[in-house]
């Protein structure tokens, strides 16, 4: 009787399971990549008129009520923008003013975005603190600092928190709240607005629940507990 090879040591078997794999996980890649690409891709005005959700949403968040709060089916929290619908997701209905107005056209708030992004990085911000993941852990993380309370207290103050964030961007040891002060940085009137801009908006990404605990905020619920 002929003793016929096995199959695991013949290598026509593994050079053919090598060339199905590679490209398997090739069309898998490319369509991993071109979902990334789409979730990824800034929202539109469009989609906030048909109360789309995007994971990176429209520029004119700035203009709409910014909240966080527990998503049941996903177990963390997601942001709400503009009220929260019977299902746990954003209305895109209740509207706030932003530096006096909520009616930022989609060209002005990308704009204004787009120059507090430049501000962060002109001066180096990721130095002491982290944003969406990436930076240093001296200082707070600033992905979700457009809702810290700490900003609610002051708003009455200085007539909305917008204004109260802003104020301090401009001279950090005259509003100190930590014992690890912010240095002057230079920031001017115009830059602090945009820097606000790019928090507020920079607070409406869903980034998965990340990061874990800020949903100990007021008005938020920890999916932990």
């Amino acid at each position: 009787m002929e003793n016929r090879p096995s199959v695991w040591s013949s290598n026509r078997f593994w050079r053919r399971s090598a060339t199905w794999v590679t490209g398997v996980a090739s069309v898998l890649l490319v369509f991993l990549t071109f979902d990334s690409m789409g979730q990824m891709k800034m929202g539109t005005a469009a989609d906030i008129k048909n109360k789309v959700d995007k994971r990176i949403p429209s520029p004119l968040v700035i203009n709409y009520k910014i909240d966080y709060k527990l998503n049941k089916t996903r177990g963390h929290e997601i942001p709400i923008i503009g009220g929260m619908d019977a299902n746990g997701y954003s209305k895109y209905e209740e509207k706030e003013k932003f530096f006096g107005k909520d009616n930022w056209s989609e060209k002005e708030a990308k704009a204004l975005i787009h120059k507090g992004k430049l501000t962060i990085q002109a001066k180096n911000c990721m130095d002491c603190h982290t944003l969406l993941g990436n930076g240093a852990y001296y200082a707070p993380d600033l992905t979700k600092a457009w809702l810290d309370p700490t900003w609610e207290t002051l708003a009455s103050a200085y007539g909305g928190k917008e204004y109260a964030i802003a104020k301090f961007l401009e001279n950090p040891p005259a509003m100190a709240m930590h014992e690890r002060k912010m240095p002057n940085l230079g920031i001017t009137k115009e830059e602090a607005k945009a820097v606000v801009a790019y928090l507020k908006f920079m607070s409406a990404i869903d980034t998965n629940g990340f990061p874990r605990n800020f949903g100990k905020i007021k008005g938020a619920v920890d999916a932990r507990k």
